[in-house]
């Protein structure tokens, strides 16, 4: 769902229009989930923070000032992710969703190398990543949403997947 259809939903849903919510939820939806899940790595916990963003959006949905409503989406996405992953006990927190992007008809060896993979990333560079893979953003959009120099979101990602070509290359770059 691009910016303009975002938009769109977002002005009829501040009219009081029930059906543009749901579009706009049915677009959103996946990529959401997935950013939430990869910050989170908890699919529970990745499923009620994309509940409470969705409420939040239906009882609040941003002004006609927001400019880029998918990166405010995408914002208040993060944040909530990173309040709830910080009230949840670390050994509560468990890796059973980083294969939510993955094809089904992958083998199960290589979701685990892939898995294996994001786990040699930082925190930063995973976001990034899958900012950009996930969500398709805009690097300018991800530094915005990170509030990040461009240049750090560049070599940040450029970094990361140096370390996933490392990694699936058997430690060869």
């Amino acid at each position: 769902m691009n910016n303009e259809q975002l938009r769109s939903c977002i002005e009829k849903l501040r009219g009081g229009d029930k059906n543009a919510f749901a579009v706009l939820y049915d677009g959103m939806k996946t990529p959401v989930f997935t950013i939430i899940c990869r910050i989170v790595n908890n699919k529970e916990l990745a499923e009620d923070v994309t509940h409470d963003l969705f409420v939040k959006l239906y009882q609040s949905p941003p002004d006609s000032s927001v400019k880029n409503p998918r990166a405010w989406i995408f914002k208040i996405a993060r944040n909530l992710a990173i309040n709830s992953k910080r009230r949840k006990p670390m050994d509560e927190l468990n890796d059973n969703c980083v294969n939510s992007g993955i094809s089904l008809s992958e083998t199960i060896e290589v979701k685990t190398d892939i898995a294996e993979a994001f786990k040699q990333l930082s925190a930063d560079e995973l976001e990034i990543v899958s900012f950009h893979i996930y969500s398709e953003f805009k690097f300018r959009e991800i530094s915005e949403i990170l509030h990040m120099p461009l240049g750090t979101v560049l070599w940040k990602y450029q970094k990361a997947l140096r370390k996933l070509r490392a990694y699936m290359n058997g430690g060869q770059s």
